[in-house]
């Protein structure tokens, strides 16, 4: 993979440019940049998910669809 390439996946990942000095970055170094930050945004979604559902349990069985469907759309 390419540097440029690369820098892309990170700016990707960041959802803007990555700052001048991860142009410093190999490919590699850049890639395993690029995937952990996939991967913790991957597992922080999956949290805020099981915490929503966990929430979801306070609300009274025939209110939980509505609400769901309220907050989840």
């Amino acid at each position: 993979m390419s540097t440029e390439a690369a820098l892309e996946q990170l700016r990707t990942e960041l959802g803007a440019a990555p700052p001048d000095s991860f142009g410093a970055l190999t490919p590699e170094q850049a890639d395993l940049l690029a995937g952990a930050l996939r991967a913790e945004r991957e597992s922080r979604a999956s949290g805020l998910s099981e915490a929503a559902e966990e929430a979801l349990k306070l609300v009274p069985a025939l209110a939980r669809g509505p609400v769901r469907r309220i907050l989840f759309r």
